[in-house]
């Protein structure tokens, strides 16, 4: 029989849960660490690829990473894969910009850089108003001392559209763009999708395709690691969308 993990544990042992993750949604089994461990090392060899000449690699990363801060997890997230990205490429040298277009607010990959100049984050999701993790990701985010300006929140309506959506994915491309970074790590969620049961934006396969020769158009060396999709019939598709729509654009250039 099920046992939930929550009546077992001892009210002491439950309350120190909340120094370590912000939900209970998010368990640790045997095998967590080596998987979560996994998706950092795909992620650093992604990044690895582009640092030695490829123009573009994708990471699929599972469990997926941009919920996790500098000391907590949650989200289903352990360890913040695209923030490592970055992190790795910036010891090099590099200015990094992180794209995030999971539906849900990457407020871990946030909290990371919010005040560090020399990474720019840029995200579009639900409005935390109703959408997870609720807190953050509102638009008057903007960075914190040394990195004021180097956030840039574009939280979304319920049942935003293709067109909709890609005017605000031109306005943080535009961003980034001035920003001026010598890589891109983009945080690939595709619960933007029509489909999602976990989203409310209305993002077709066109859409998605559309969005990802959008960042494309950056030009600009790119890491792409996998986030959010859970509509689990339609999630191949959709990430190929994505992927197709950048990879294409990349072809044509």
């Amino acid at each position: 029989a099920r046992v939930d993990f929550l009546t077992v544990l001892r009210p002491t042992t439950l309350a120190a849960l909340g120094r370590w993750t912000f939900d209970t949604e998010t368990p640790l089994l045997e095998g967590t660490y080596a998987a979560a461990r996994g998706a950092v090392d795909v992620a650093v060899t992604a990044t690895r690829a582009v640092l030695d000449g490829e123009p573009v690699a994708y990471g699929l990363c599972r469990p997926p990473g941009h919920h996790a801060a500098r000391s907590v997890y949650g989200g289903y997230c352990y360890f913040n894969n695209a923030a490592v990205a970055a992190q790795y490429a910036n010891r090099q040298g590099i200015k990094v910009a992180v794209l995030d277009v999971d539906y849900h607010h990457g407020n871990g990959t946030q909290q990371i850089f919010y005040d560090r100049p020399d990474v720019y984050f840029a995200s579009l999701h639900g409005d935390p108003r109703r959408a997870y993790p609720y807190v953050t990701g509102f638009a008057d985010e903007t960075g914190a001392g040394p990195g004021r300006g180097t956030t840039c929140n574009l939280p979304l309506a319920v049942g935003v559209d293709d067109g909709v959506y890609l005017v605000g994915l031109e306005q943080a491309v535009a961003a980034i763009d001035a920003f001026d970074p010598g890589l891109v790590v983009v945080s690939l969620g595709v619960d933007t999708a029509d489909s999602d049961p976990l989203g409310d934006f209305a993002l077709t396969l066109d859409g998605l395709a559309e969005s990802g020769a959008a960042v494309a158009g950056l030009g600009r060396p790119t890491v792409i690691v996998q986030e959010g999709g859970y509509d689990l019939v339609h999630l191949g598709a959709q990430v190929s969308a994505w992927l197709g729509g950048f990879a294409g654009l990349s072809e044509a250039r």
